[in-house]
């Protein structure tokens, strides 16, 4: 892995692009460049043995790209539950982004305790109460989601709404094609 500076403005767009939580700068830099991350290389600098020059030829390795495998389907699908109609209407980015997770706790009941999993560095995202959130750092702007036991930190940007939206739905066991899709809604 190499280590290359840029400038702030340069890493904010790169940021500003993550999708999901742990996201790499290369992984980011690949999907906004289109490159094929299966092809994603690893190149390794060999003396040459030949001549008396020290010139040096690249020796490529192709990682191979993990398989994955779905476990489960959703049964139902929030997208038959959001209307972008009521989704329109509501007050913000906190208030969709609320809307939302809403639309998902009614969809997935059952499985929807597996936001609980979803993190930050030093911050939960998701908890059980609001004191619990309170407790896992400052600032966190607590709010329930509408019909459910469960409480989101909503004082962080859109774009790490956005992210939790897509690991959300992720987590819900929606592709990676509707989780984008999903966050486009905020």
């Amino acid at each position: 892995m190499k280590n290359i500076e840029i400038d702030d403005e340069l890493y904010q767009y790169i940021a500003s692009n993550t999708q999901s939580i742990g996201e790499s700068a290369s992984q980011i830099l690949r999907r906004l460049l289109n490159l094929d991350p299966a092809k994603a290389t690893v190149k390794k600098l060999e003396p040459d043995t030949v001549g008396l020059e020290k010139e040096t030829k690249v020796v490529e390795e192709v990682k191979e790209k993990p398989v994955v495998t779905s476990v489960s389907k959703p049964a139902a699908s929030v997208f038959n539950v959001l209307n972008k109609e009521e989704l329109a209407m509501q007050k913000g980015v906190v208030g969709r982004f609320l809307f939302i997770l809403s639309a998902f706790y009614r969809t997935h009941k059952g499985a929807f305790k597996s936001v609980l999993d979803i993190k930050g560095r030093d911050r939960i995202y998701f908890a059980m109460s609001k004191e619990e959130l309170l407790e896992s750092g400052s600032s966190m702007n607590p709010k329930q989601i509408e019909g459910s036991e469960f409480w989101v930190m909503t004082n962080s940007n859109t774009t790490r709404k956005k992210m939790m939206l897509h690991e959300v739905a992720l987590s819900l066991g929606y592709s990676e094609d509707q989780a984008e899709k999903i966050r486009d809604y905020l």
